[in-house]
């Protein structure tokens, strides 16, 4: 095995897929298998034995899955790449899987070559998306809400007299509630707009039309 060989751990609960990746990429000369693993379970203990450089992780496994694997695996080896290789691709995995750290994210409907691309650049630290993936990911991002939308219809009321000018008690003689109700109100505008002060949301209120 060469210097620049990269090891590859395959972690899988299906013997046919593991036995199908491994004949994949035994024939590439700068890929060497070291090592399967049937549980997410068994993730850590694998990666501690072969030291790979990327795992290819399967997410639906009976103990232990991939998206709890690869946060436990990447907590303790950060520099390993994670390539998620599922035949499942809805929000509740997609999202999860990359947000723990995974590096790419493959069907396994993928050709032999695209898998073999996706190790090559998860090495150099390049993203390899399937194409359905994407698409969901773009879908998610264009319709991302507003962060003034999470706000109730109160909260809203508040912050357009905010972005008035106008002080707590002010606020509180309009709407005809109290200084604490005010207070907390300000206080959930804050956080939901993830600004730090009163002079940043009345900023963000006439940056987005809403006075």
């Amino acid at each position: 095995m060469s210097q620049d060989t990269i090891k590859v751990l395959i972690i899988d609960d299906h013997d046919m897929v593991r036995r199908g990746l491994r004949a994949y990429l035994e024939i590439e000369d700068g890929i060497d298998v070291v090592g399967e693993a049937t549980d997410g379970s068994e993730a850590l203990s694998a990666v501690m034995t072969h030291q790979p450089d990327v795992i290819m992780m399967d997410l639906i496994m009976e103990k232990v899955g991939g998206i709890d694997a690869t946060r436990e695996v990447l907590a303790k080896f950060p520099h390993i790449k994670v390539i998620v290789l599922t035949s499942f691709y809805d929000d509740e995995k997609i999202f999860p899987a990359l947000e723990a750290g995974a590096t790419s994210y493959l069907l396994k409907t993928a050709s032999a070559e695209d898998i073999v691309e996706a190790i090559y650049k998860a090495y150099k630290g390049d993203s390899v998306i399937d194409a359905k993936v994407a698409g969901k990911m773009v879908n998610r991002f264009q319709h991302k809400p507003s962060r003034h939308e999470e706000l109730t219809s109160r909260e809203h009321e508040v912050l357009v007299l905010i972005g008035k000018g106008k002080t707590n008690a002010e606020i509180a003689e309009e709407l005809f509630i109290g200084i604490k109700t005010v207070k907390t109100h300000v206080s959930n505008i804050l956080s939901k707009l993830g600004v730090s002060d009163r002079t940043q949301a009345a900023i963000y209120a006439h940056q987005h039309h809403i006075v």
